[in-house]
Order: C-alpha cells, then structure tokens, then sequence
C-alpha cells in the first residue's frame, strides 16, 4: 500500500489493530477502492486506518488524510481519491464547506469522488445539511470495521449509505416542499457547541462527553459555559428541556 499522505506533507502511518475482513461477496484481490480520511481528530483518524486501511486484506487503499477544510480540499484535489470518509464538524466550516468546495469533483462524468459522511452525530440537521452537499451516505462512528468497508464500497458504485434510523431524515427532508424554519437561537451555537448541547441532553457526564468527541472534560466544561451564556440558560437541567423542545435529543 502506497504511503498516505496529509496536506502539511508528512506520511501518515497506519495504527496496530485487526483489519476489516471484506465482504464475502468479493475478496480484497477483487475489488479496490481509493479512500481519504478527513477528521479533525488525528487518533481517530490512525484508528479507521488501522481498522479498515490494510490493502490486502480489505481492498481499502488510504492515499490521503485532512484535519481541516483547506487541509481536505487540497488532498482531495491532488489525490482525486473515489471515496472520501468526511467528518461533518470541521475546523474552517465544516463538511458542507467541503462537499461545496468540492462540487466539480463530485459531478466529473468520468471519475466522481464519491462522499460517504462518518460522524459523531446522529442529528437530523447534520445528516440533512450533507446529503443536500452531495453526500452519498451517512454513517455514525459507531459503525464496525467491516460495515464500515462494505459501506466504502457501495458508496463507490454509487449506493446511497445510512445507518439505521437516519436514512428516515433524508427521506422526510425531500418528501417536504416546506423550507425548514429558521431558529435563531441554535443559529448562535457553533457545531461543536450543538454537538456538546445534545450529548448533555442525553444525560452524559462531562467525562463521557469528552471521551466521544476526542476532546478535554475542560474544553466541555468551555463549550457548556458558552451554550448557557448564548441561549440565556442556567443550567444543564434547563439545556435538556430547551434541547428537548426542540427535538435536537
């Protein structure tokens, strides 16, 4: 397997860990699939490698990881990978910014890259904001090695991918003519202080918290300030009922 390469131009490495088997619909030595890896998260993105980036075996061939918007745009272009694991909450705007910065990728007659969305959350917007991107899929990290490389695959033939329940979004999403209304007070938030809202709301501790998102129990503590000083609450008790109220648990 080549060595895969990040935008600042060092060589990422691939973690210890037992590969993805593939399918038993096709050996690796069958099918082949050229992916990039763009999370903000450097652990987690040496855990997917480990997990599913052994060639041989799984037919997945990382040639590319991003942290970043312009990171992701740049090894994107260069690689012109057919499938692109894309996180939805990143540094410069976030997966969306991506897939629109990417747009004529996406639409090349002869060689699309294909976006399967991998991601912490599970909330409706989330899901509804990539697939109007151009997403093919959307997958949460909870998904297992294999799947996850099943996933890739059908994401490259052109299959639209969901985990189980989210693909009941979508479909609600496009089966209305209705704009969705604007809500002013979640529009003050930042993606990364809805994700910490909603994991609050579902009666995560603050360690819990910080242990899902790759993030310090100090840095939720910032993000749990900033959410009650932003919607005028004061205290988790009342964030459940807001978040609650408006179906983001």
């Amino acid at each position: 397997m080549s060595d895969p390469t990040e935008a600042n131009g060092t060589a990422g490495t691939a973690g210890a860990g037992e590969a993805a088997q593939p399918a038993a619909d096709g050996g690796a030595g069958e099918r082949r699939v050229r992916v990039v890896l763009v999370d903000d998260h450097r652990m987690f993105r040496t855990g997917v490698q480990a997990e599913i980036g052994q060639t041989a075996e799984t037919g997945v061939e990382v040639v590319g990881e991003a942290a970043d918007v312009d990171q992701a745009v740049t090894v994107i272009t260069a690689t012109r990978p057919e499938v692109v694991l894309l996180d939805v909450h990143l540094p410069g705007g976030g997966g969306v910014e991506v897939l629109r910065r990417c747009a004529p990728l996406m639409s090349d007659s002869e060689r699309p890259v294909r976006f399967l969305a991998l991601s912490v959350s599970d909330a409706a917007e989330d899901v509804i904001g990539v697939i109007r991107g151009g997403a093919r899929g959307y997958v949460t990290k909870t998904i297992t090695g294999t799947d996850l490389v099943n996933s890739v695959f059908r994401v490259q033939e052109g299959d639209a991918v969901f985990s189980p329940r989210l693909a009941g979004f979508v479909l609600d999403a496009f089966a209305s003519t209705d704009a969705p209304p604007v809500d002013e007070d979640l529009d003050r938030l930042t993606q990364r202080e809805r994700e910490v809202l909603r994991l609050i709301a579902r009666g995560y501790a603050y360690k819990e918290i910080a242990k899902q998102l790759y993030i310090s129990v100090k840095t939720v503590e910032s993000h749990v300030s900033a959410v009650l000083r932003k919607l005028q609450l004061s205290n988790r008790h009342e964030l459940t009922r807001w978040a609650t109220a408006r179906r983001l648990v």
